[in-house]
């Protein structure tokens, strides 16, 4: 594990199909940071896709060769767009006519030989011998389709395969299969998990990179918009949870009500965040389908301004405990 400075951080980034590359614009400014030590990551489906490649690239090439990597897969993803999506131009007819075949048909029906073009994407620009070299502690989250726990798959069982699991969505892919379980999405329980974080050492100053807008206001009532905001409630939710349990944490901390052996037991997160969710407001459910260039550099370029807003506001905060977000309030009274 890399070493902790001042300016050590963890990363928690969450999934979101094609808005992943909000995501990557914001790792691409953060990388750029000379004094910035970015030292675990969790994260969950594009999130995940985002990590390995960051970490793969900074094995290889330092800053330089993660933004290269991330660019690559992002690359990758625009070109099997048409196969990675089952929406075609992402009309909105088009998007309603193809979310009406998939509640009749699951992939099993219509993708009987279980093709992943995300696979042959992920394959050709990651190598996975190096991101075990890259000294980033990695939590990958995946949901186990029978126990409906979260896994979350650490340093050295990395793989190809762990990816794909915390980015199958089980309306467009089979379940991946890992050592005999079943594996969808890990939005569905962990959107990313935090208590990776708690329990392993990371560096306790973490950037939550947000996808899914925690509030929209306003009563969705076309059939798309309210699906629209069961996606997002439902994602977030896990999320939600593990933050309100670490708000109450740091609220027993700072009322000194934890006492010895327990104390031993927890420590305090600064939390800090960059809602992309927020940003996105204006795309809908569809544009997560979205792999044309075009869009997709669109959000890198959101991400990057996001990510160089909260390092002018926020940067300096890395290491003093302190942090522009308050739990209590985002999570317990809002």
């Amino acid at each position: 594990m890399a070493k902790q400075t001042s300016r050590s951080l963890s990363l928690a980034l969450q999934g979101g199909g094609a808005h992943g590359a909000y995501t990557w614009g914001v790792l691409d400014r953060l990388v750029e940071e000379e004094s910035l030590e970015i030292s675990a990551i969790t994260a969950t489906s594009a999130g995940a896709m985002n990590a390995v490649a960051m970490a793969a690239g900074m094995a290889e090439n330092g800053a330089q060769g993660a933004k290269d990597k991330l660019e690559a897969l992002w690359r990758g993803i625009s070109r099997s767009g048409r196969s990675l999506t089952p929406y075609g131009a992402l009309s909105p007819i088009a998007f309603a006519y193809a979310s009406a075949v998939q509640s009749l048909a699951s992939p099993y029906d219509l993708n009987p030989f279980n093709i992943n073009p995300l696979r042959d994407v992920v394959k050709d620009v990651i190598d996975f011998s190096k991101v075990d070299d890259s000294g980033i502690q990695l939590f990958l989250s995946a949901t186990n389709v029978e126990s409906g726990h979260v896994t979350v798959f650490e340093d050295g069982d990395i793989s190809l395969d762990t990816v794909l699991a915390s980015a199958c969505l089980p309306q467009t892919f089979q379940a991946v299969e890992i050592d005999g379980e079943a594996y969808w999405d890990g939005g569905f329980m962990g959107n990313p998990s935090l208590f990776p974080l708690i329990y392993s050492g990371a560096p306790r100053d973490v950037l939550l990179v947000m996808l899914n807008p925690i509030r929209r206001d306003g009563v969705p009532k076309r059939a798309g918009e309210i699906q629209d905001r069961m996606n997002e409630i439902s994602f977030n939710a896990a999320l939600i949870g593990e933050l309100r349990a670490i708000a109450f944490v740091q609220r027993l901390l700072d009322d000194g009500m934890l006492k010895e052996p327990m104390l031993k037991k927890y420590r305090r997160l600064n939390i800090h965040a960059i809602k992309g969710g927020q940003d996105l407001l204006e795309f809908s459910l569809r544009t997560k389908y979205d792999t044309s260039w075009s869009f997709l550099t669109k959000l890198k370029e959101m991400g990057r301004a996001a990510a160089e807003s909260w390092l002018a506001e926020c940067g300096q905060m890395i290491g003093t405990n302190q942090t522009h977000l308050d739990l209590r309030k985002e999570f317990f009274e809002g």
